[in-house]
C-alpha cells in the first residue's frame, strides 16, 4: 500500500509541476521542447525499472515464493513497450481530432494534460477488472488471446479508407444532446457564457473524445499487458509511464506519423505475438527476455524499414 501510494503521489506532483510551472504560460510546443521531453520520459521510465527491481528484491527476500526482482523489471520493460507501441495508434486519432475542431497548437497540451488524469482514472479501474477477471477465471485468458488475434487480423486487412471522423462519432452526437456546444475556442477554457448559458467550447469537446478514444484503445492494450505479466503494480506503472511520456511523443511525432508508415506491422506483429502467447500458455512457456526480445526487434525492424522508405521517396 505505501508503494501505491507513493507511485501516485509522484504521479501527482509532477503533473502539478507541469501545468503550474513547466507549462504555466500556453505555448507552442516546438519539435526540439517535446524530443528533449520524450527523451526524459524514456529515460525515467527505464531507470524506475531499477526501482521496481528494487521493491522486488525485498519482497522476494520476505517471500522467496514472490516474483524474482530481474523477472520484474523485463516484465515492466516489456509492458511499458507494448504500451508504448501501441500508443502510437493513439496519436493519430489525436491529430485527426485536433484537426477536426481546430484546436490551437497553444492549448492542445492542456487538453492532453487533463485526458491523462481521466486515464489515469479509467487505466487503473480497467487493470484492477481485468487482473481480477484472470485470476477468478483461468479461461478470460483465452478470451483476450482471440480477441487480441482479431484486432491484429483487422488493423492487417481494414483498408487505409476507415478513417475516424470526430464529428460524425457517437460521443460527439450524444455531447450536443446534453449540453450546448460553442464553436468558438475562449483562450485555453474549456466551458463559456453567452447570454446566460454556459457552453462548451471546441477544447472540452476535443478533451471528452480523446479521453472516450483512449479508452477503446485500452481495450486492446490492457489485455496485451495482461499476457506479459497480472501483477498490477507492474501493469498499472507501465501504463501510467506510457501515457506520461505519450503528450510529449504525441508533439514530437505528429507532424512525422507519414514516416513510419511500416509501424503498423510491428504493431500488428506485437498484437499477435502476445495473443498466441495467452492462446498458448498452457502449452508453450516463453521467456520474460523472449517476450522482450520479441517486441523490442519488432519496434526497431519497423522503425528501420519506414526511415528507409521515407529517405528513398526524398531522394
Amino acid at each position: 500500500m505505501i508503494v501505491w501510494i507513493s507511485f501516485l503521489a509522484a504521479v501527482m506532483i509532477f503533473l502539478a509541476l507541469d501545468l503550474g510551472v513547466f507549462n504555466k504560460t500556453p505555448h507552442i510546443i516546438s519539435s526540439k521542447e517535446a524530443g528533449k521531453w520524450t527523451a526524459i520520459w524514456v529515460t525515467l521510465s527505464f531507470m524506475f525499472s531499477g526501482v521496481v527491481y528494487w521493491l522486488y528484491s525485498n519482497n522476494y527476500i520476505a517471500n522467496p515464493d514472490a516474483l524474482k526482482p530481474a523477472t520484474a523489471s523485463i516484465k515492466f520493460i516489456t509492458g511499458y513497450l507494448i504500451e508504448l507501441s501501441l500508443s502510437i495508434d493513439n496519436i493519430f486519432v489525436i491529430a485527426i481530432i485536433f484537426s477536426a475542431f481546430k484546436i490551437p497548437q497553444k492549448y492542445q497540451h492542456r487538453v492532453l494534460f487533463w485526458g491523462i488524469l481521466g486515464a489515469i482514472v479509467f487505466r487503473g479501474l480497467m487493470i484492477f477488472f481485468g487482473v481480477m477477471l484472470i485470476n477468478k477465471f483461468s479461461w478470460m485468458t483465452y478470451i483476450f488471446g482471440a480477441f487480441l488475434i482479431y484486432t491484429a487480423m483487422k488493423m492487417l486487412f481494414s483498408g487505409d479508407d476507415e478513417q475516424f471522423e470526430p464529428k460524425k462519432s457517437f460521443v460527439y452526437k450524444s455531447l450536443k444532446k446534453i449540453m450546448p456546444i460553442s464553436n468558438h475556442i475562449d483562450e485555453e477554457h474549456f466551458f463559456v457564457k453567452r447570454r446566460h448559458i454556459t457552453a462548451a467550447t471546441p477544447l472540452f469537446v476535443a478533451l471528452v473524445v480523446i479521453e472516450v478514444m483512449d479508452v477503446v484503445f485500452a481495450i486492446d492494450s490492457v489485455p496485451a499487458i495482461l499476457a506479459i505479466t497480472n501483477d498490477p503494480f507492474l501493469v498499472f506503472s507501465s501504463n501510467i509511464f506510457a501515457i506520461l511520456g505519450l503528450r510529449s511523443m504525441y508533439f514530437f511525432l505528429a507532424n512525422m506519423l507519414a514516416k513510419f508508415s511500416y509501424l503498423e506491422y510491428s504493431l500488428i506483429a506485437i498484437l499477435s505475438f502476445v495473443g498466441l502467447k495467452m492462446l498458448l500458455h498452457d502449452f508453450i512457456e516463453i521467456p520474460e527476455w523472449g517476450s522482450l526480445a520479441f517486441i523490442a526487434l519488432s519496434l526497431i525492424i519497423g522503425i528501420a524499414v519506414s526511415l528507409r522508405k521515407s529517405s528513398k521517396e526524398f531522394v
